[in-house]
């Protein structure tokens, strides 16, 4: 499935799936910061998602529940070549650079990726 590009305040609820596994609509409201969003507002936020095909509907006895039905890591993946591909042109490099530049990442964390990525092509 490809996946489709969330809006910030729908990510900010899918976060809270993410983080928390199966829970009900009035759990996912109660996981945010005061002032909460109305149960109404995370209520029309979870169907978009679940129409998206992010979440998905589980019954629970007394309650339904969601599940996130797309991993974070999918999600997270996505979302970088999707970046990559508008901001950089699809050139990592310049990416790599950016964030060094702007201090986002340090030596030792890039002699760690140099680490991954030669072990990758081994």
């Amino acid at each position: 499935m490809d996946t489709k590009k969330l809006t910030d305040k729908e990510e900010e609820v899918m976060r809270i799936f993410w983080e928390r596994g199966p829970i009900t609509v009035r759990e996912a409201v109660e996981a945010f910061p005061e002032p909460r969003p109305h149960f109404n507002t995370v209520s029309t936020y979870v169907h978009i998602l679940e129409t998206k095909g992010y979440l998905q509907r589980e019954k629970r006895p007394g309650a339904m529940v969601y599940v996130p039905a797309i991993p974070i890591e999918r999600y997270q993946k996505a979302s970088v070549k999707g970046m990559l591909k508008r901001l950089f042109n699809g050139n990592s490099r310049s990416l790599v650079s950016a964030l060094v530049e702007e201090e986002e990442i340090s030596v030792d964390e890039l002699k760690e990726l140099i680490e991954i990525v030669s072990r990758q092509k081994l």
